[in-house]
This record gives C-alpha cells, sequence and structure tokens, in this order.
C-alpha cells in the first residue's frame, strides 16, 4: 500500500515542466462523457489492448470481465487498515455504473457508532469501494494507461489511481490462501501512483494532485523496504467537478507520468531518478531496485477513494473526519494501448 508519509504541506506546487499549472485541452470537460479523445502524449499509441468505456456497459456492478470489487478493510489480506490506518471497508455495493460512468460511493454508516473499523463491517463507520482491474498491463513492453476521472476532495478524502504487480487478488472474499500467496510481497514489485489527492495534506487546494513512484530497496529488516520521489501538479480546474486524464507511458527505460497530455514526471531507469520531482522529495538511493518490466511484468491498476488514514484524515486522526462523510469518486474510461 501507498505508505507516503510527507513531513510537511508544500506550499509551493511544482507543475508538470516547471510551469505554473497544467491547462486541461479542448474536449476535456465536467460533464460525464465517456471517452475522451487522446492527443499529444497518447498519439504515439495506436492499439487499444483492453478498454472500459463505461458509458457502454450496463447500469449495476461494473464488468466483471475487467474489475474485482474488494470486500473488508484490509484485515482479510494481512493488511488491516490496508497498511495506513484507513477508516473504511470496502463494500462491492458501493461501486456501480450509472449514467456512463464508474461510481466508487464512499459514506458514513449512520447504523455504525465506532471510529474503530475492524474485520468486522460492522465496526466500521464508513464504507467505500476499491476496485482491481483483472486484466494487466505490461511493463516490459511499451504502452501507455489512460483514466479519466473525477476524483473528490471532501475533507477526510484519499482517492487514487494506481498499479500494483501480478494479478489482482479477484473478487473472492475472503480471499484464498492461493490468490493471496501468488501476490508479490511489497514493495518487491514497487508501486505506481498515476495520481492521488491526500486531505491530510491538500486540504482547500482542490486542483491539485501527486504522482509518486515506489522502488524496493535492500532492507536489514526485511527483503525489501521502500524507496520512492513524487511530483505535485496544480490543474486548470478542481478535480472533483472536472474530468481529467490521468495518463502513465513507459517504456524499457523510463517511466512518464501525465495528467491532460502535460508531463508531470519522469522516472529513469539508467539514472534512478525522477524529474522534475517536488522539492523536499526524497531521492532514490543507489541500492534500490527496478523492477518494472525487468523482474516484474505484470501490473494491474487499482481505483479507490480511501476514507481517513494517514493520508485522508485531518491530522492523520480518523475522529475528524466528518461523521456525515459522503463523496464519490467517478471514472469515465480506462483504456491501455500499445504503439
Amino acid at each position: 500500500m501507498r505508505t507516503i508519509l510527507l513531513a510537511t504541506a508544500t506550499a509551493a506546487l511544482l507543475a508538470g515542466c516547471g510551469s505554473g499549472s497544467i491547462s486541461t485541452p479542448a474536449g476535456s470537460s465536467s460533464s460525464t462523457s465517456g471517452t475522451t479523445t487522446g492527443t499529444g502524449l497518447a498519439s504515439a499509441y495506436k492499439t487499444v489492448v483492453w478498454q472500459d468505456n463505461f458509458a457502454n456497459d450496463a447500469s449495476g456492478a461494473p464488468n466483471p470481465a475487467y474489475w474485482a470489487a474488494l470486500t473488508g478493510n484490509g484485515t482479510e489480506y494481512g493488511n488491516t487498515g490496508w497498511g495506513n490506518n484507513e477508516a473504511e471497508y470496502y463494500l462491492p455495493s458501493n461501486a456501480t455504473v450509472s449514467g456512463g460512468d464508474l461510481l466508487l460511493h464512499g459514506h458514513a454508516d449512520s447504523t455504525v457508532l465506532t471510529q474503530s473499523c475492524s474485520s468486522s463491517y460492522t465496526n466500521c463507520l464508513f464504507s467505500s469501494a476499491r476496485l482491481t482491474s483483472l486484466k494487466t498491463v505490461d511493463l516490459s513492453q511499451p504502452g501507455y494507461l489512460e483514466v479519466d476521472a473525477e476524483l473528490p476532495t471532501g475533507t477526510g478524502s484519499w482517492p487514487a489511481i494506481w498499479l500494483l504487480p501480478g494479478q489482482s487478488p479477484g473478487a473472492a472474499f475472503p480471499p484464498t490462501a492461493a490468490a493471496l500467496s501468488a501476490q508479490p510481497t511489497w514493495p518487491a514489485g514497487g508501486e505506481i501512483d498515476m495520481a492521488e489527492w491526500m486531505g491530510t495534506y491538500f486540504s482547500g487546494q482542490d486542483a491539485m494532485v501527486q504522482s509518486t513512484l515506489h522502488l524496493p530497496t535492500p532492507g536489514t529488516t526485511s527483503p525489501y523496504k521502500d524507496t520512492y520521489e513524487y511530483q505535485q501538479a496544480t490543474l486548470s480546474s478542481p478535480i472533483a467537478t472536472s474530468f481529467h486524464r490521468y495518463q502513465l507511458a513507459w517504456t524499457a527505460q523510463q517511466i512518464t507520468f501525465a495528467v491532460d497530455d502535460n508531463v508531470v514526471m519522469t522516472c529513469s531507469k539508467a539514472t534512478m531518478q525522477c524529474t522534475p520531482t517536488l522539492a523536499g522529495s526524497p531521492s532514490f538511493p543507489a541500492t534500490a531496485i527496478w523492477p518494472y518490466g525487468a523482474s516484474y511484468t505484470q501490473y494491474y491498476l487499482l481505483l479507490n477513494l480511501a476514507i481517513g488514514g494517514n493520508l485522508g484524515a485531518p491530522g492523520q486522526n480518523n475522529a475528524n473526519v466528518p461523521s456525515n462523510y459522503d463523496q464519490t469518486m467517478m471514472v469515465s474510461d480506462v483504456r491501455y494501448m500499445t504503439p
């Protein structure tokens, strides 16, 4: 799971290519319009490997050929609170397709009165949704991934679009031992955070997103510990009321993060550096390992709306999440392409 701990909230935000903001191109809007035509960064990729345009899906649960909706607070996956002291319990019923969009709905449950979320849903104040893609992307070959989404910025929110190595653990609940054993031990295969908004640090900054690349680093207390570099971008319109195209493009030598065809950060295997990175971002140590497309090739996509936790709750205290929390993350299209 994401374990970025920012020492302080950053006052000066650096956007992609060193500019002050990232502009939204023509054709990107706040309407739920399904597919947005890709230009610029996406133009180098011609072949659609897989895509889910939710405008073509029937209303109801997400397409089971593409998505698994996870259940629980992480305990069943050996990771209580998903490793981040999160306050939500994920329920498949909180993920629906309606009006041509995927909706991940996080809300308070008035029948539950405790802030302590255990393995039983009845002990959790909040429920939300977490989807994993059943289809993967191949980082050993050049590729491009785009997610068109609106990300909520209400107090306590922590929406994220990210990737992990291996295959999705699937929708079976509780997960089988075989499904869990097939998952690479984090962070041996790294983690790619295409975009996230973190309520703990970004309160009042409703047009900002962060992209982060995690690398495994040999450690003394476990086979690997993670290291990471990150960049933030301030967009031209609020992310909760405007659809933006969150993008990832890669080759064997580099990974590029972008929003609306504007590069946020490029990370190089040769130099083991990301540029530009935000002032205060850690640097990869010499012992860091680049797993992408090398020791690990297949990665699956995660779409989730976490509530509270170390990077969602004001003051990192779940008691500060509004007791009437009610927010929705919307996704209109996901597509994976190759040249």
